[in-house]
C-alpha cells in the first residue's frame, strides 16, 4: 500500500493529504490558510526539549547511516544502500568520473573520522582510527581525482589526526596513538605531488596512487584541462600538512596553483572561468559563477586567510568578492556570466553547489545577500522536497537528481550562528524530516534520482556522513554540549576540522611569489576598520533575530508556494481524485496540463470574496496556447531498423540544444552504430577509422557533451548516441531533458545528437554485441516508422484560471478553451466549518471544449486518461 493511500485511512489524515496536494498546486492556486500553520511554526522559538529531541533524532539517523556502512560495506569505499553492499571500484559498472573519488582506501570511514568526535561518539572514533591504521592502504594501482582525494581523504586523515591528538593530550583516551594518521597523510600527500608536475604549476586533475602521472603504467597524465575549483582547493589541506609535518613542499605547490589562477583572472572583471588548461594557463570554459567548477576556489581564499593569517589571500578574496557582487549576484539569484563580458548571463539555471555561498558570505559579514539567497534556496526545497542538482531561474527542475548534498544545511548552520534566529532551526528541522521521509532506506540513506518522481539511486556518498550530520548536529547543539571548542577550528570544504592555531604556532612556509602589487595597493586603499577581522555577531546583532526576518519576508513567496490570495474564500479545496492513487498535480500532468503562475488571478474581484454554502463548484478554465519552444523537450527515439528488429524496437531518447535539429529532418538520420574508443570520447578517438561514417556510441561523464561531440565529429562520425553512466536510469522514471553545450559557441557542431538513459542504452549495446551490425534511425518520436498517425498526441501548454461560475459565460466567446470541472463533496466555508453536499452522489470530472460542435463526453475516466483528450474523440 502506498504512503499516499495510507494517509487516506481516516478523514483527518485524508484532509492533511489534500492540504499537501493543494500546496503542490499553489504555483497557480494558493490559499493562505493552508500554510498558516507552517508560517506559525517557522516563526516560533524552539525549546531546549525540542532541540534535544531533534539532536537525538540526528544521532539515530547517523547511527543508521554509519552503522549500515560498517555492517554492509566496510572496507569498501562507499555503501550502496539499495543493494546493501559496498561499492568497490572495478567490481561495479563504471559511472565515469564519479568513480574517481574511489581509491580502495575505505573512503567513507576516513571521511567520517572527525564527525564521530563532533557527535561525541568517542568509542566509535577510537575504533575507527584503529581500523584506518590497520586496514587502509594508499599504494593502490588506481587512478583517482586529485581534488576529491585531497578534500575527502587527506582532509579526513588530517581532521582525524587533529582530533586524536587532542584526545590524547587530554589524557582520557587514545594514549596508544602515535601520529599514525599524520604519517598516512604525509604518504598520501607525496602520492598526490606528481600531479603538480606541470609547466604552469596547475595540477593534473587525476593521479595514479601508485605510479603518479607520467609513468607509462599510470594511465593518466594525458589530460590537458582542470576545473578552477580542482586546482584552487588544495591550500587548506596541503598547508596544514606542511605545518604539521614540517615538510614545506606541500604548501609551496598549493600556493603556486593559487598564484597561477590569480594571474590568469580576467583583469577587466576580476572573475575567473570554470575550466583552465593546465599547461598554458588558457581558459577553456569562460563562464564564471560561484557554483560547480569554481565554488571552493573562492571559499579557500577566505579560509586560507583565516587558517594561515596571510593577508594576500584576503586581498585576493576581497577583489573577487567585489566582482561577484557586481556581476554574478542578482539577489536572490547567483547567475553564471561570461568572464570577459560579465553583463551577459550564459545560462538560465543554477546548480545546487552554490548553496554553500550564503555560508561563505556569513564569514565575510555580508549577511543581507546571504539571507536573501538562502531564503530562495529554502523556497526551492519546499517546492521540490530537496534541492535539485540544478534548477532554472524560474525555480523549475533542470536536473532532478539530489545526491544528499550538505551545502544547504551548511549555510543554514552559519546563518543560525550569525543571527540566532530560530527560523533557521525550523529550516534544519525540515531537512531532518525530509531526509527521513524521502531518503531513508533499510540499509542507510539513498540519493534521489529525480526529485519529481522520488525514485532512489543506489548511492550514499561519503560527504553525507562527513558533512550533513556534522552541520545538522552542530545546528541543534550548544557549544557547551560539544566535546571540543568548535570556535578553535576552521571547516574545510568537506567540513573537516583544522585548528586556526596553525597560523601562530607554525611558521609560514613562504610568501606568494606572484602577488599583484597594484592590486594589493588598491585593496589596501579600500580597507576599513573591519577588513582584517571576522565579524562579531554578538556586537552586530545582539538578540535581534528579527533582522533576518525583515530581509526574508520579501522573498517568502518567491517560487509561488505559500502566496496569499485574499479574495479566495475557502480554507481548503478537496479534489475528487483520490481513487486514482495519484497526487492531483501528477494526475493533471498525465492529461498534458502544466500549471504556471498567473498574475491575473489576483485581479478582477471588485466586490471581494463571496460566501458559498453547500457544494462549491471549482471551475478551472484552461486557455489553449502553443508551448513555448524553449521550454519544450521534444521526445526523440532510436529505432532499430536492421534485422531482426525491423523497427519494432524503439528506444526513447532525449534531444540536444545544439548540433543537427532532427525535427527539421523529414526522414531522420540513418546509420550503423559503432562504439567509440575511448568510450567516454573525451579525447582523440582511437578507433576513428571504424567510427567514420557511423553513428557513434559514447558514455556520459568525464567531460561535457559538446567536447565529446567535437571529438567524434573530428573522427568522421555521422551522429552520436550518448548513453547515461548512471546505472539503472530509464525514461519511464526520469523525465527527459535537453543536452546543453559547454558555455561557448556550439555552432561548429553539426552532428545529430541524442541521449539514452542507462536502461535503454543497455538494450542498444546488447544488440550490438549480439548482432555486430545494427542499423538505427534517429528521429523525433512522432515520426517513428510504423506509428499510427491517429495516436499522435497534441502538444499544448494550458494555463489554469480560477474564476467564479458566473464568469464562464462571459469568457466563452473569447476563444477556444478547456473547462475542467471538479465537483466537491466536502468543502469548507470561510469560517472553516465543514459543510456537506452531494453525499453519496457520484463525482464527475468533465473535460470539454467551448465553441465546438461535438458534444462533451461525460465519461470522465475515459476522457481524462486519453492522451489526446477531447480533441480527437470529443
Amino acid at each position: 500500500m502506498s504512503e499516499h493511500k495510507r494517509r487516506l485511512g481516516d478523514k483527518t489524515l485524508r484532509k492533511q493529504s489534500i492540504c499537501f496536494a493543494i500546496e503542490m498546486m499553489l504555483k497557480t492556486l494558493v490559499i493562505t490558510s493552508l500554510l498558516s500553520w507552517v508560517k506559525c511554526l517557522e516563526n516560533q522559538s524552539m525549546t531546549p526539549e525540542e532541540k534535544t529531541n531533534i539532536r537525538n533524532q540526528i544521532l539515530e539517523m547517523f547511527d543508521h547511516a554509519y552503522g549500515s556502512y560498517m555492517k554492509y560495506a566496510y572496507p569498501a569505499d562507499e555503501l550502496m544502500p539499495l543493494s546493501c553492499k559496498g561499492r568497490v571500484r572495478g567490481e561495479e559498472p563504471s559511472r565515469g568520473d564519479i568513480d574517481d573519488s574511489l581509491g580502495k582506501f575505505s573512503l567513507t570511514l576516513i571521511d567520517t573520522l572527525d564527525t564521530l568526535v563532533v557527535l561525541n561518539k568517542l568509542d566509535e572514533f577510537e575504533d575507527a582510527v584503529k581500523k584506518a591504521v590497520e586496514d587502509v592502504r594508499l599504494d593502490n594501482d588506481v587512478v583517482v581525482s586529485v581534488f576529491e582525494t585531497n578534500i575527502r581523504v587527506l582532509g579526513g586523515l588530517l581532521g582525524g589526526h587533529v582530533m586524536a591528538d587532542l584526545l590524547r593530550q587530554r589524557g582520557e583516551r587514545m594514549q596508544w596513538y602515535q601520529d599514525e594518521l599524520l604519517h598516512m597523510a604525509v604518504e598520501l600527500g607525496r602520492r598526490l605531488l606528481p600531479a603538480f608536475n606541470t609547466t604552469s604549476g596547475l595540477p593534473y586533475p587525476k593521479v595514479n596512487l601508485r605510479y603518479g602521472t607520467l609513468n607509462p603504467l599510470s594511465r593518466t597524465g594525458t589530460e590537458s584541462d582542470t576545473c578552477t575549483a580542482c586546482a584552487g582547493t588544495m591550500i587548506l589541506e596541503f598547508a596544514a600538512l606542511s605545518r604539521l609535518s614540517g615538510e614545506s613542499v606541500f604548501e609551496e605547490h598549493a600556493r603556486k596553483a593559487l598564484d597561477v589562477l590569480w594571474e590568469r583572472r580576467q583583469r577587466g572583471s576580476d572573475l575567473v572561468g570554470t575550466v583552465i588548461n593546465i599547461h598554458n594557463g588558457e581558459w577553456v570554459r569562460k563562464d564564471s559563477g560561484v557554483g560547480a567548477g569554481i565554488d571552493s576556489y573562492y571559499e579557500y581564499l577566505m579560509k586560507a586567510y583565516i587558517l594561515l593569517g596571510d593577508n594576500t589571500f584576503l586581498q585576493r578574496f576581497n577583489i573577487h568578492y567585489s566582482a561577484i557582487m557586481k556581476y554574478i549576484s542578482q539577489p536572490p539569484l547567483l547567475l553564471n556570466v561570461h568572464m570577459h563580458n560579465p553583463t551577459v548571463s550564459v545560462r538560465g539555471w543554477m546548480d545546487s553547489l552554490l548553496a554553500f555561498f550564503p555560508g561563505l558570505q556569513v564569514l565575510t559579514g555580508d549577511l543581507k545577500p546571504a539571507i536573501e539567497t538562502h531564503e530562495m534556496l529554502y523556497q526551492v526545497t519546499k517546492q521540490h522536497k530537496f534541492l535539485p542538482e540544478a534548477f532554472t531561474t524560474e525555480f523549475r527542475v533542470h536536473w532532478g537528481q539530489h545526491l544528499l548534498r550538505p551545502e544547504f544545511a551548511e549555510s543554514t548552520y552559519y546563518l543560525y550562528k550569525a543571527t540566532g534566529d530560530p527560523y533557521y532551526l525550523r529550516v534544519g528541522q525540515s531537512i531532518v524530516e525530509k531526509l527521513n521521509a524521502f531518503a531513508r532506506v533499510p540499509c542507510g540513506f539513498a540519493a534521489v534520482q529525480d526529485v519529481r518522481t522520488g525514485t532512489h539511486e543506489d548511492r550514499m556518498d561519503s560527504f553525507f556522513l562527513a558533512e550533513m550530520f556534522k552541520y545538522l548536529y552542530l545546528l541543534f547543539t550548544d557549544k557547551s554540549q560539544l566535546p571540543i571548542d568548535i570556535d578553535d577550528y576552521i571547516f574545510t570544504t568537506e567540513a573537516h576540522l583544522l585548528p586556526v592555531s596553525l597560523s601562530t604556532t607554525q611558521a609560514s612556509v613562504r610568501i606568494n611569489v606572484t602577488e599583484d602589487a597594484a592590486a594589493a595597493t588598491a585593496a589596501a586603499h579600500d580597507e576599513d576598520l573591519f577588513t582584517h577581522s571576522c565579524p562579531s555577531m554578538e556586537t552586530l546583532f545582539p538578540n535581534n533575530p528579527s533582522f533576518a526576518k525583515t530581509i526574508r519576508d520579501g522573498y517568502k513567496y518567491l517560487t509561488g508556494v505559500g502566496r496569499a490570495f485574499t479574495q479566495l474564500p475557502l480554507r481548503e479545496i478537496e479534489l475528487p481524485l483520490h481513487d486514482n492513487g495519484m497526487e492531483p498535480v501528477e494526475f493533471l500532468k498525465s492529461m498534458g496540463i502544466s500549471l504556471t503562475p498567473l498574475n491575473e488571478i489576483t485581479q478582477g474581484d471588485i466586490n471581494g470574496p463571496k460566501q458559498h454554502k453547500g457544494v462549491f463548484r471549482v471551475k478551472l478554465v484552461a486557455e489553449v496556447s502553443q508551448t513555448p519552444e524553449e521550454e519544450l523537450v521534444v521526445p526523440h527515439v532510436v529505432q532499430l531498423i536492421s534485422p531482426p528488429f525491423l523497427g519494432r524496437t524503439v528506444l526513447t531518447a532525449g534531444p540536444a540544444k545544439f548540433g543537427m535539429d532532427l525535427t527539421k529532418q523529414e526522414h531522420g538520420v540513418k546509420g550503423t552504430i559503432e562504439k567509440a574508443s575511448p568510450y567516454t570520447a573525451c579525447g582523440p578517438i582511437e578507433n576513428a577509422a571504424e567510427v567514420k561514417g557511423h553513428i557513434a556510441l559514447a558514455l556520459r561523464g568525464d567531460c561535457m557533451f559538446a567536447a565529446k561531440a567535437r571529438w567524434l565529429q573530428q573522427a568522421g562520425a555521422s551522429g552520436v548516441i550518448f548513453i547515461d553512466h548512471r546505472e539503472g536510469s530509464n525514461s519511464e522514471e526520469t523525465p527527459l531533458f535537453q543536452m546543453v553545450g559547454d558555455g561557448d559557441s556550439t555552432e561548429d557542431i553539426n552532428l545529430p545528437l541524442v541521449f539514452l538513459f542507462s536502461r535503454e542504452g543497455a538494450v542498444l549495446t546488447s544488440a550490438l554485441e549480439k548482432h555486430h551490425n545494427v542499423d538505427v534511425l534517429l528521429l523525433p518520436q512522432e515520426r517513428q516508422l510504423g506509428q499510427d498517425e491517429s495516436e499522435k498526441s497534441l502538444s499544448m501548454n494550458i494555463e489554469l484560471h480560477l474564476r467564479e461560475e458566473a464568469e464562464l459565460e462571459e469568457s466563452a466567446a473569447q476563444g477556444p478553451t478547456l473547462e475542467l470541472v471538479l465537483e466537491n463533496e466536502d468543502v469548507f466555508n470561510a469560517e472553516g466549518e465543514e459543510e456537506l453536499g452531494g453525499k453519496g452522489q457520484s463525482q464527475q470530472q468533465q473535460v470539454c471544449t467551448q465553441g465546438m460542435t461535438e458534444p462533451c463526453s461525460t465519461d470522465s475516466t475515459q476522457s481524462l486518461h486519453t492522451k489526446t483528450g477531447p480533441f480527437t474523440n470529443p
